[in-house]
């Protein structure tokens, strides 16, 4: 596990450098905030240099000696989720008292991304109607600002707002949606952290240092290592500085994602960038297994004029490396959404589905309701049998189509690698597909167009996810 071992020493040299000599605390310890149950929760800021500070709530008190900079660290004991609201007081032998109003205990967490997820309540489905109903006090919102930089940022300007009808129009529609459901159906508080900018690539969300790491992804650094605009916002680990190390390390449950449009053209190389994003977050909250639930791109013709012929494959080799980031790597859910996309739009208005099928995943994984289905289904195997080819899948209970047809968007193909369009038959909890002029199919795909939206689902009325089951070259095998 890679880590990068100066970076919460240059954040304090930062803070130290900007700040009087009095105690401080970044801009997410703020009235209004939540704070998460079940685990220390992590305090810190500055104060003069060997000042004891010492953090109280309640009859609950940790103190610490600032270091010869001025910087301290320190964890609270672990809470109960509570909607008894309190103050956290921040104390220095030696300066003014900080007191932070109005706090509550419950699950955090945090939402990324590009539009998709920075795209607005008041801009989906029924927005009018959604806004005028988010009178939500024990759901709170913080809105990070977009901000690009080289260096990593100690803090941003934001603070915690109670969700109101008016505090929620400019906030992410699908982290909304996503911690309403948590919020109703778990009956704790929520504080959800937006920090998302619309056509932003995946590098500008990793940290510079582990891209370069890997020969896959360090293209992506020397490309820009002549650029003099040191704020542009696609520039390598540039978010994660300004927009991801503002918050680090607040105690926090989670991570939702949702991106992936503006590396379509490299999905191959996604493939290796998109778990690294995900382990270097994790190893920034020093904690391996912090879940991280992303979206699957939605339906979108990146060629419009190819609709009428059914669409390219560039952005189904992104949704196939999302769905390998799935079997690689532990703690992390996928949800698909091939049934509400629009082929004419990369903006699908319908973000309270996509909200509540993270909340799924998120509960049955996370929060003991494992009796939930979380997912439609997913490929395991395919098994050539003669003149046709047998698919296996997860979550494939109650195996259907949404409209009583065969299933579509399945095709096969032999040992060349040719393929053509399959007829598919459901079988139990597997397909059966076979085309007549394959006669021994060899590799299956499904779902595989820019635009496929099949029509297979589980009993449980979750779409099957896209996939191949060949290892052919992809169009985007040498792109970085």
């Amino acid at each position: 596990m890679r880590k990068i071992s100066f970076l919460w020493g240059v954040l304090l040299i930062m803070i130290i450098s900007t700040s009087a000599m009095a105690v401080t605390l970044p801009s997410v310890f703020t009235d209004h905030m939540v704070l998460q149950q079940g685990k220390p929760v992590a305090f810190w800021g500055t104060a003069q240099p060997d000042e004891t500070v010492t953090v109280t709530i309640g009859e609950t008190k940790t103190e610490v000696k600032a270091d010869t900079f001025g910087a301290w660290k320190l964890n609270m004991p672990a809470m109960s989720a509570t909607f008894d609201a309190f103050d956290v007081t921040v104390a220095g032998d030696k300066s003014d008292a900080i007191v932070v109003h109005d706090v509550l205990v419950g699950e955090v967490w945090l939402g990324s991304g590009q539009s998709n997820m920075e795209w607005r309540v008041k801009n989906c489905d029924n927005g009018e109607a959604e806004v005028a109903a988010a009178n939500l006090p024990s759901v709170r919102l913080f809105q990070i600002p977009l901000r690009a930089s080289v260096y990593p940022q100690p803090t941003c300007d934001a603070k915690w707002q109670v969700c109101t009808p008016e505090t929620v129009p400019e906030f992410s529609a699908v982290l909304f949606f996503f911690g309403k459901n948590i919020q109703q159906d778990l009956n704790v508080p929520v504080g959800l952290i937006n920090t998302s900018w619309g056509g932003t690539p995946c590098e500008a969300w990793t940290p510079e240092a582990y891209l370069y790491s890997d020969p896959i992804t360090r293209p992506i650094v020397e490309r820009w290592r002549d650029n003099p605009d040191l704020k542009q916002p696609w520039r390598p680990g540039a978010l994660y500085n300004g927009m991801i190390v503002p918050v680090l390390p607040y105690t926090l449950k989670g991570f939702i994602w949702y991106q992936g449009e503006s590396n379509i053209g490299r999905a191959r190389q996604h493939e290796t960038l998109f778990p690294m994003l995900i382990d270097s977050w994790r190893d920034a909250w020093n904690d391996e297994t912090l879940p991280f639930g992303f979206v699957q791109l939605a339906p979108f013709s990146y060629d419009q004029k190819q609709i009428e012929n059914g669409g390219t494959i560039p952005c189904a080799e992104l949704r196939e490396s999302q769905r390998l980031t799935v079997e690689n790597v532990p703690n992390v859910g996928m949800v698909v959404t091939t049934d509400i996309g629009n082929v004419y739009d990369i903006h699908p208005r319908n973000k309270q589905t996509v909200g509540r099928r993270m909340a799924l995943w998120a509960e049955a994984n996370f929060y003991g309701k494992s009796d939930l289905v979380f997912s439609g289904p997913m490929f395991i195997a395919a098994k050539p049998e003669g003149d046709h080819i047998r698919i296996s899948f997860k979550f494939a209970d109650g195996l259907k189509t949404s409209d009583g047809k065969a299933p579509t968007h399945f095709e096969v193909a032999g040992a060349d690698g040719q393929y053509v369009a399959a007829n598919a038959v459901i079988e139990g909890d597997s397909i059966v597909a076979s085309a007549e002029s394959v006669k021994e199919p060899v590799f299956v795909r499904f779902g595989y167009r820019d635009i496929a939206e099949p029509n297979l689902f589980n009993g449980a009325d979750l779409p099957a996810s896209p996939f191949t089951s060949d290892t052919l070259p992809w169009l985007s095998e040498d792109a970085r």
